[in-house]
């Protein structure tokens, strides 16, 4: 009798477990249920082919545009420096005056010596002319017309003999004064008043050095300029050397002016595969200077119709391969294997696996399950980072 009640108690206190475990779990199962049913938030952008074109980043160094080194045509002792060194100098400008009196003095003897071969030029025509009537009379020998007409041609020759030294030496008279061929900016002189100015001298008296404009050398791969020449017909430019050039400081910072390829080496370096191009970059300011590192944004690819997506939309597989979440017809998530192309402001350039039109998941995807409908939204436009 004892053991049937102590059976009937222990059943009446487990009843109540068992109906709060079928409880709760009934409670589990509607709750999921409920999150299985819930649509998952994500941000999506519609993909539309727009124009890229894919720069190769290469390192180069600024050249001027022109350079003069500034050298004696004649020899003597400077007498003043003309010049601020560091200043703008125009074309023509007096730079150095070398002493001019031996010179002065070289042009006043040849300018005597001129003047000497003049009255003897004028002796000889007179001469000639009283030859010539008195031969035409047949009252002089023939030898004394001949010597006559010698004489003259003698003296002309030395009329123009002593004209070209006399130019000569007014040149060299002209050239005392040193001059700037080229508008630029001049740097440190080498040579102070009181110095010896030769013509066989090997250093320059001064630089000027052009850089309103100047010019960036860089290196690139034959492959690259190939891919260019082959994708500019496509855009429509028949010149490669016309697309503009970006510029970037060597800590990466833009610069305000772009330039434009001039013209690229005509042979290939056998050890590197790559040529050397040349690029003309307007400097109105003179920030860039010569001898200066800088980076250049070379065209390498054209697009008309690229496919691009923000970098933060590709998710890998286990294997590493990229993957586009992409919206079906049903609003579900689908994942899809792409091929990718180039980085290009912080966007991926999608080679194959996607289309026109296409709706990808930019945000969320880790919230995105198989057959899981989606609750779509416009990603808020963020800045990125230029690369």
């Amino acid at each position: 009798m004892q053991s049937r009640s102590r059976f009937w108690i222990i059943g009446a206190l487990c009843l109540p477990l068992m109906l709060l475990g079928a409880c709760s779990n009934q409670t589990d199962a509607e709750g999921d249920a409920r999150a299985e049913a819930q649509p998952a938030r994500v941000s999506v952008m519609t993909i539309r082919p727009e124009a890229v074109t894919v720069y190769d980043e290469l390192p180069g160094r600024v050249s001027a545009f022109r350079t003069a080194e500034i050298r004696p045509q004649v020899s003597g002792i400077i007498q003043g420096k003309l010049f601020e060194e560091g200043s703008v100098v125009a074309a023509g400008t007096a730079l150095f005056q070398i002493d001019p009196a031996p010179f002065a003095a070289e042009a006043d003897a040849a300018a005597a010596v001129l003047a000497r071969a003049e009255a003897e030029l004028m002796n000889a025509r007179s001469k000639f002319e009283r030859a010539e009537l008195l031969a035409a009379r047949k009252v002089t020998s023939d030898e004394a017309f001949s010597n006559a007409t010698a004489t003259l041609a003698q003296a002309k020759a030395s009329v123009a003999e002593a004209k070209a030294n006399l130019a000569r030496r007014k040149l060299e008279l002209s050239n005392a004064t040193i001059r700037s061929p080229i508008s630029g900016i001049i740097g440190q002189s080498f040579m102070s008043e009181g110095g010896l100015a030769s013509t066989s001298a090997t250093s320059p008296l001064a630089v000027v050095q052009q850089i309103d404009q100047v010019y960036v050398d860089v290196r690139q791969s034959s492959m690259s300029l190939e891919q260019l020449q082959d994708a500019a017909p496509d855009k429509g430019t028949a010149d490669p050397g016309e697309l503009p050039v970006m510029i970037r400081t060597i800590t990466g910072k833009p610069y305000a002016h772009a330039g434009r390829v001039l013209f690229s080496d005509i042979s290939v370096d056998n050890a590197t595969g790559s040529l050397g191009i040349r690029i003309l970059v307007p400097n109105p300011e003179g920030h860039l200077l010569p001898g200066m590192f800088i980076r250049a944004m070379v065209p390498r690819e054209i697009y008309d119709a690229a496919l691009m997506v923000p970098q933060e939309a590709v998710i890998r597989d286990l294997a590493g391969r990229p993957q586009l979440i992409v919206i079906a017809e049903d609003r579900t998530g689908d994942r899809r294997g792409v091929e990718l192309g180039p980085l290009v402001d912080g966007k991926y350039l999608v080679k194959s696996g996607l289309a026109a039109g296409d709706t990808i998941v930019v945000l969320g995807q880790e919230r995105v399950q198989a057959g899981q409908p989606l609750e779509m939204s416009s990603p808020q436009a963020s800045p990125r980072t230029q690369s």
